[in-house]
C-alpha cells in the first residue's frame, strides 16, 4: 500500500490537546482550554430536551433551520441596525471552526495567499496549507498587540486573497478600533481582497468598549465572512453549533462546501437555540465574564504574574518573567502544570515566530470556587 502523502506534515496535536491531557493526568485545574466548567442556563437545557421529545431529530435543512436563521437575523439587526437576509446571507455551521475551515476553502486556491496577524488561532494556518495556499504571517507583540496597517500592506501580493483577523483576539484580548476596521477595508478595497472575520467573542468585550463588527463596516460588510459561536455565546461548546454570515454570493459558494462537509447540523440543538436567542440571553455576558477575569487576577498579581489588560475574550494574559524567566513559555506551562497543579496556555503556540517574550494565557470561563482554588496552588509559588 502507498504510504499517504501528509497536507500537514508539520501538523501535531493541538496545544488545547495536549495542555488538557496533561492536567488530567496531573491533577491539574485546567485553566488553559477555553471552556466553562459550569452550566448551561436551565432554559436552554429545558429547549433542548423540549425539541428532541417533540421529534426534532431527524436532518435539519443544509442551510440551518429557519426559525434559528430568522432569529439569528433579528439579532444582528438589534446589534448593527441592519436586516440581514436570512434565507441567503446565514448559514448554520457545526460550530465556528468548520465555518472558518469552509469560508477559507471557499476562497483560497492552490498558490493563493492569506495574511494572518500573529498571535492567531491555531485552526487558521492549517486550514489555508491544507488548499495549498499560503500563509502570510504578521507578528503581533504584547502588550497591545496593535497592528500596523502598514506592515500589512506592504505585505499584499498580487496572489493574496483573503485577509484574516480575529476580533477580539483570542489569545491576544485585544480589540479592534474604528481606525483599525477603516484601514482594514482601504486595504482590501485597494486590492479587492476578502475577509474571515472570527468574532466568536463578540459579547465578551469590557471595560465600556464596544466591540465593532465588520457586519456593520460600509465597507467591509459587502468583502467578508463573519464566524460566531454559540457555544462560546451560552457557555455550551461541547454542543458545536455556529453560524456565518457573508453576502449572497459568498454565501452561496460558502455552501457549496458546507453541503458536503456536514450537510446539516444538530436538530434538536438549532431548535433550543432559536427559542433562546428571542429572550435576548447574551446581553449580561460582558458584566459576567469581567466579574471572573477580576476574581483571578489578585491570585495572578499575589503570585507574581504581571498581567496584561484583558479588554475582550474570557482569557487572561500574563508575564512569568518574575517567576522562572529561564523557562520558555511552553517549559513554563509544564512546570507550572506538574508542579503547582494549574494549567495554563504558551502564547507562542499562537506564532509562527514567536517575539521574545515569557507570556502564557489562563482561562477564567470558571466557577469562582475553581479560580479560587487555582489562587491557592498558585500562592504556593511564594512558599
Amino acid at each position: 500500500m502507498n504510504p499517504i502523502r501528509s497536507k500537514l506534515p508539520a501538523a501535531g496535536t493541538t496545544i488545547f490537546s495536549v495542555m488538557s491531557a496533561l492536567a488530567a493526568s496531573a491533577g491539574a485545574i485546567n485553566l488553559s482550554q477555553g471552556f466553562p466548567d459550569y452550566p448551561c442556563d436551565p432554559a436552554l437545557l429545558a429547549a433542548l430536551a423540549e425539541a428532541a421529545r417533540a421529534g426534532h431529530n431527524q436532518y435539519a435543512p443544509m442551510a440551518g433551520l429557519p426559525a434559528l436563521r430568522e432569529a439569528v437575523a433579528a439579532k444582528l439587526a438589534q446589534q448593527h441596525g441592519r436586516r440581514f437576509d436570512a434565507e441567503h446571507e446565514i448559514t448554520i455551521t457545526a460550530g465556528a471552526t468548520q465555518a472558518l475551515f469552509t469560508a477559507i476553502a471557499t476562497v483560497l486556491h492552490a498558490g493563493d495567499e492569506a495574511i494572518l496577524l500573529d498571535p492567531s488561532y491555531d485552526s487558521y494556518a492549517p486550514a489555508i496549507l491544507a488548499q495549498g495556499a499560503v500563509p502570510v504571517r504578521i507578528a503581533l507583540a504584547a502588550p497591545d498587540f496593535a497592528v500596523d496597517w502598514d506592515a500589512v500592506r506592504s505585505r499584499v501580493t498580487p496572489r493574496t486573497r483573503l485577509i484574516l483577523i480575529n476580533n477580539p483576539n483570542n489569545p491576544a484580548t485585544s480589540v479592534f478600533s474604528a481606525d483599525d476596521l477603516d484601514a482594514l477595508a482601504d486595504i482590501c478595497a485597494s486590492h479587492d481582497l476578502l475577509v474571515l472575520a472570527d468574532e466568536v467573542y463578540e459579547h465578551l468585550v469590557f471595560d465600556g468598549l464596544a466591540h465593532r463588527s465588520v457586519l456593520a463596516h460600509p465597507g467591509l460588510a459587502a468583502r467578508s465572512f463573519a464566524v460566531y459561536s454559540f457555544g462560546k455565546t451560552f457557555h455550551a461548546t461541547g454542543w458545536k453549533v455556529g453560524y456565518c454570515v457573508a453576502p449572497r454570493a459568498l454565501t452561496h459558494e460558502f455552501r457549496t462546501l458546507h453541503q458536503f462537509l456536514v450537510f446539516s447540523v444538530n436538530t434538536p440543538a438549532q431548535h433550543a437555540l432559536a427559542q433562546h436567542l428571542g429572550r435576548d440571553a447574551w446581553h449580561g455576558l460582558p458584566a459576567f465574564f469581567a466579574s471572573r477575569r477580576d476574581r483571578l487576577a489578585p491570585h495572578l498579581r499575589a503570585a507574581g504574574f504581571r498581567l496584561l489588560p484583558s479588554r475582550g475574550t474570557y482569557f487572561q494574559l500574563a508575564d512569568y518573567s518574575a517567576i522562572r524567566p529561564d523557562l520558555d513559555d511552553h517549559a513554563f506551562a509544564r512546570w507550572l502544570t506538574l508542579e503547582h497543579g494549574v494549567a495554563s496556555i504558551p502564547v507562542s503556540a499562537f506564532y509562527a515566530n514567536p517575539p521574545a517574550q515569557r507570556l502564557v494565557r489562563f482561562c477564567f470561563a470558571k466557577q469562582p470556587d475553581t479560580l479560587d482554588r487555582a489562587g491557592e496552588r498558585l500562592a504556593r509559588l511564594h512558599a
